[in-house]
């Protein structure tokens, strides 16, 4: 299928953070030359913000990337060591929210005709590839048609589904070294000031602002501002 430029912005900038010998091309390929045994042990995120997007990363070789985790510690793992690629190829897309990456099968998401796939190619010839399918109208297309008032339509249906609600107060970053190194009374400086607000997160898609209040001894969020489909929300 054809790809737009913020698609190839986007596997540009994930190949040049990715943690390998480089330096690293990205080409677009056909989905078919990704092995299915390596696409079903994936390493998946989902982006929510103004161009949602679904990613998905399968390496040749996975060494490196626990050679970069360097240590057995449950705290760290070989999707961790790809979050700084992830961001990069997400910020591509404009402002939003980076999902937490995990490995699972992305053989659907490589064969899906809606996903753009780029080999990644280093000194020593393919080091894997990378797939990328924009949720919702693709940047350029024509608008399609009110699959907003068509899903309104059946949302009874899962009315009574669970989802899970998430309040994020901020983010840092640290390097493998300092998380190893934590112990009781350290303390973690985030990326946002005191009183700024806390994003509502709904399995992990950002879906309202708020501010942390205390309700009868327990923690809880005021909502102040509920995001629409226009702001990334669905």
């Amino acid at each position: 299928m054809n790809t737009t430029t913020a698609e190839h912005q986007a596997a540009a900038s994930l190949a040049a953070r990715l943690p390998l010998p480089g330096p690293l091309t990205a080409e677009p390929c056909n989905a078919a030359e990704v092995p299915s045994g390596g696409a079903s042990a994936a390493i998946v995120a989902s982006f929510v913000g103004a161009s949602s997007a679904d990613l998905a990363v399968v390496l040749v070789d996975g060494q490196p990337l626990a050679a970069a985790a360097g240590t057995s510690s449950p705290l760290v793992s070989p999707a961790d060591v790809l979050v700084p690629a992830l961001d990069a190829a997400s910020a591509a897309l404009g402002d939003g929210v980076l999902g937490v990456p995990a490995v699972q099968d992305a053989l659907p998401l490589f064969r899906d005709a809606e996903t753009s796939v780029f080999r990644l190619t280093g000194p020593t010839g393919v080091v894997g590839w990378f797939a990328l399918r924009l949720r919702g109208a693709r940047p350029g297309a024509a608008p399609r048609r009110s699959a907003a008032s068509a899903g309104a339509a059946n949302l009874g249906r899962i009315s009574n589904v669970e989802m899970a609600m998430t309040v994020e107060i901020g983010r840092t970053r640290m390097s493998v070294r300092d998380v190893l190194d934590l112990e009781p009374g350290a303390v973690i400086e985030l990326d946002r000031s005191a009183g700024a607000p806390a994003d509502v997160l709904l399995n992990g898609r950002l879906v309202a602002h708020g501010e942390v209040v205390v309700v009868d001894q327990d923690y809880a969020v005021r909502i102040t501002q509920i995001l629409d489909v226009s702001d990334g929300a669905v």
